[in-house]
């Protein structure tokens, strides 16, 4: 039986509502606030600043460091265990090898560039909002960037291919496959593409440009967050 109605009334191709700000927390040198749904992402960015210890110092380049947290009461299931999960260890490498190929770390050798991002409230696409969030605070940090990086989920659910998957479609009782990418806006390269279950090679091809579109339209509300928070600076 195909997935003929999504759950939520929305079209196929569909983002849910989203919401983006940047300049949320002042102490930081930069930072963002992403929702997408009810899943809610702020980043912060702190750095370039020198790296401690020193023996982890490289004098031709800077590093990146992710840092990803949700909070105890984020989830809509069983409470999350606070500290450092593995789940939350590897969402945080998976953040760090997406964001760091469009910064320019030559520029800060000896530096480290921190990047936290915390969860208070999730409904799936969790990494992709986070990403989305750590792109903004970079770039409003003054973080030098080739490009910026906007995240969407894709899927498929019984046979349909989906953008923007909630919980509940996760969750639906069928065979669901779940497609974190990110994407360069100028470029079009691909900075992240995982795959949660399984899909064919011919849905897997349309998921993908749905992602294009989608990513396009988390690019335009990034964009415009930065705008507005330049312009209240002005």
């Amino acid at each position: 039986m195909t997935y003929t109605e999504r759950v939520d009334g929305r079209k196929f191709d569909e983002l849910r509502p989203m919401e983006a700000k940047a300049g949320v927390i002042p102490n930081a040198d930069g930072s963002a606030l992403v929702k997408i749904g009810k899943t809610t992402a702020y980043a912060a960015v702190y750095g370039p600043r020198e790296l401690f210890p020193r023996f982890k110092q490289n004098p031709k380049t800077g590093i990146v460091r992710c840092h990803y947290g949700m909070m105890p009461f984020s989830g809509s299931g069983e409470r999350i265990r606070p500290g450092n999960s593995r789940r939350s260890q590897e969402i945080a490498m998976v953040m760090e090898k997406s964001l760091k190929v469009m910064i320019d770390l030559s520029a800060f050798p000896n530096a480290v560039v921190d990047i936290y991002v915390d969860l208070p409230q999730t409904d799936a696409g969790t990494r992709c909002a986070a990403i989305s969030a750590a792109s903004i605070a970079l770039a409003d940090a003054g973080i030098p960037m080739k490009d910026m990086i906007s995240s969407v989920a894709v899927g498929e659910v019984d046979g349909t291919v989906l953008a923007d998957l909630s919980y509940d479609e996760e969750a639906y009782d069928a065979i669901v496959s779940d497609i974190p990418v990110a994407m360069t806006h100028n470029t079009k390269e691909i900075t992240l593409l995982q795959m949660d279950g399984e899909i064919s090679k011919e849905n897997l091809m349309k998921a993908l440009e749905m992602a294009k579109v989608g990513t396009e339209t988390v690019y335009e509300l990034q964009m415009k967050a930065l705008k507005e928070k330049f312009s209240r600076s002005d």
